[in-house]
């Protein structure tokens, strides 16, 4: 509080301030005819996109006090969110199997891979190495993208557009506290275009949180690994996070630089991957760090605009898990001979060069290629009680692609995007990802879309290489995973408040990863499902804009997922129904973000399932009371629901309750 009320008396004193635009100011054709970059790796309109592209804004983010990238995008059709105490993963289109990475869903900031060769997790949630309030914008764009990204790029892609020097003009304090969790959170930035005309920007984060207190049940665990002493209580002090924070980026003319790091600590109460329960200092970190160097300039009369990049990353990893015999009692003290740590590191490094050419009447041309070298990935266990049972496992890796695309206007209302992307790694050899699209829009507020698309993912090193003799058992003979959807798009625009959208689509997955159990050893195994994956469902949204400024959103999705035999997979909601009201209020220059998300019952890995749930949150703000200055009011889970996600069959829990509500109170000032 002493930091909030220095800031509140520093941005008073600071005549220069930066204005923030009201989403509430926005018409709905300018919401509809923002552009999407992270469909084509080029610039298009949303009704050019070959897909169901959404946009969300930084104002929306900020008008909903979202603080990860997964809240965001799960207010979107047919995007789900689970949370297991440690990291959120995202489903989309009812494919969200517990103890996935978002490994299928491709992650990019500014078009960088976020996606990593170790785990090839997405990250989304507070583990995302980029702090919510430099971020521009969110593209998702549902559906198969192997055809422009490659690996991961199955269910679709998230590409986050990052803030400008120019954008910020000035400097930014920000600081909040949230209840009951203590959680305290606080970041500095800068930015503004200097005299020689380079855009730079330069921002430091952190958040401290002890979390929340639950009570767990410990037995009867999924794998039958209780015995005869059940153990339940409630977790105190032991859903601790950490979380530090840096970025810089600096851009001139053709040329932009950019370097991201992220560090975490997320304690756990859960007492994951079956570990000592409510043993005190368990824990998982992650660092990553990501960086890219960019050209981009015009040439042949502006008909030919050339990209190149170099990218690098590295993500670290290190955990804390206290085994000890298993004695299945609460303690608050480690057995040191019976620890282990597992620390691994993937670092990795490439060139992407594409060229869009406007040359040709009625067409956009792309080609490019894009190589990675995976030059260093490490996976390493260490027994405190004996080095004898350590593991250790090194490799080295490669993937390269090379793709073309061309969107062909037809006629005047008839347009087609046909693009194919070949690569070829290391592990499983060469995969074509095709795309086709046709777009028609027989008025002008009517665009009808039929799109066509196949994508692969590659086994990464932690599912078919790790086996530590605890708890994972290693499989080199892991498949490829393939995906085909097909999916007929409508988008109608009754007047200028008013817009709706349709989406039918259908998808079969084959040699699907997931988690099971290894007959000889009994132990936790990724494994190659022999059944197919079919997928059908619908997705209808409407957005409606009033002439004083309040906004609606919202949507309803129904989705049935299910192996070719029948039975239906895990995680996998059947219907998700999304609102989102933004509007200003009479009274003292307030506005109010409502949100309502319901999720119907989710199957779990026990093969029981989890009640379907609502959740009401609610957001209050104003950057009228104080100059340069805008506080906000946060209630989560506003009606406290109760609700709990699917675990996956490394946890004790078959589900994880979700926290009850919470409020918040933040301030950021500009200068």
């Amino acid at each position: 509080m002493r930091r909030l009320s220095v800031c509140a008396a520093l941005a008073a004193a600071i005549s220069a301030h930066a204005e923030v635009t009201d989403l509430t100011q926005m018409g709905l054709e300018q919401l509809m005819e923002l552009t999407v970059v992270g469909a084509s790796k080029y610039e298009q309109k949303q009704s050019q996109v070959a897909a169901a592209a959404s946009v969300i804004t930084r104002e929306e983010i900020q008008a909903f006090g979202w603080r990860t990238v997964a809240e965001a995008i799960a207010s979107l059709p047919g995007v789900s969110q689970t949370y297991d105490r440690q990291y959120s993963y995202v489903g989309a289109r009812g494919l969200s199997i517990p103890g996935d990475l978002n490994t299928r869903l491709l992650v990019t900031i500014d078009g960088n891979r976020v996606n990593d060769p170790l785990y090839d997790q997405g990250f989304l949630g507070r583990e995302f190495p980029l702090d919510i309030g430099l971020v521009e914008r969110i593209e998702f764009i549902p559906g198969p993208g192997s055809a422009v990204y490659g690996q991961n790029a199955m269910l679709g892609v998230v590409n986050v557009i990052t803030r400008k020097g120019s954008d910020v003009n000035g400097g930014e304090l920000a600081a909040a506290y949230q209840a009951p969790q203590s959680t305290r959170e606080g970041r500095i930035t800068w930015g503004k275009v200097l005299d020689n005309g380079v855009d730079v920007l330069v921002s430091f984060s952190g958040l401290r949180s002890t979390g929340d207190d639950h009570f767990f049940n410990f037995c009867p665990s999924p794998n039958g690994e209780c015995g005869s002493s059940p153990v339940a209580g409630e977790a105190r002090s032991l859903d601790g996070e950490r979380i530090r924070q840096f970025a810089v980026r600096a851009s001139r003319g053709a040329w932009a630089v950019e370097l991201l790091q992220g560090d975490r600590v997320k304690y756990d109460p859960a007492a994951g991957f079956l570990t000592n329960p409510l043993t005190s200092g368990q824990y998982q970190e992650d660092r990553i760090t990501l960086g890219q160097i960019t050209y981009e300039d015009v040439f042949a009369d502006n008909t030919l605009r050339v990209t190149g990049r170099l990218f690098g990353g590295q993500e670290s990893f290190h955990d804390y898990l206290p085994y000890g015999d298993r004695p299945l009692q609460p303690s608050s003290s480690h057995d040191p001979s019976a620890v282990y740590t597992e620390p691994a590191i993937g670092q990795w490094r490439g060139i992407e060069l594409r060229a869009l050419s406007t040359a040709f009447d009625d067409h956009k041309v792309m080609f490019g290629t894009e190589y990675q070298e995976n030059n260093r990935i490490q996976m390493n266990v260490h027994d405190s009680s004996g080095a004898t049972n350590d593991v250790h496992i090194a490799l080295t890796g490669y993937r390269l692609g090379v793709f073309a695309q061309d969107e062909w206007q037809i006629t005047q209302t008839l347009a087609s995007t046909v693009g194919v992307r070949v690569d070829r790694n290391d592990l499983t050899g060469t995969h074509w990802s095709p795309r086709a699209a046709l777009i028609w829009t027989p008025a002008q507020s009517t665009t009808l879309k039929a799109l066509y698309g196949r994508a692969n993912r590659a086994p990464n090193a932690f599912e078919s290489k790790f086996g530590n003799g605890i708890d994972q058992t290693s499989n080199p003979a892991l498949k490829d995973e393939t995906i085909d959807t097909v999916e007929l798009v409508a988008d109608h625009r009754v007047n200028r408040e008013l817009s709706l959208r349709a989406s039918v689509y259908q998808w079969t997955l084959r040699d699907l990863i997931m988690q099971g159990v290894d007959p000889v050893t009994g132990l936790s195994q990724y494994q190659t499902s022999t059944s197919p994956v079919k997928a059908h469902g619908l997705e209808l949204s409407a957005s409606q804009q009033w002439e004083r400024g309040a906004r609606l959103r919202g949507s309803v999705s129904m989705q049935d997922v299910h192996y070719e035999g029948g039975s239906a997979l895990s995680n996998s909601p059947h219907m998700l129904a999304r609102l989102n009201f933004l509007t200003p209020l009479p009274w003292a220059g307030l506005r109010m973000g409502y949100e309502f998300r319901y999720d119907s019952w989710r199957r779990t890995e026990a093969g029981d399932t989890t009640g379907g749930f609502a959740v009401s949150n609610l957001r209050l703000s104003t950057s009228s009371w104080v100059r340069g200055v805008e506080l906000s009011l946060d209630i989560k889970n506003l009606f406290d629901r109760t609700y709990a996600h699917p675990a996956a069959n490394t946890n004790w829990q078959d589900a994880l309750q979700q926290d009850g509500r919470s409020v918040g109170i933040a301030m950021r000032c500009n200068f």
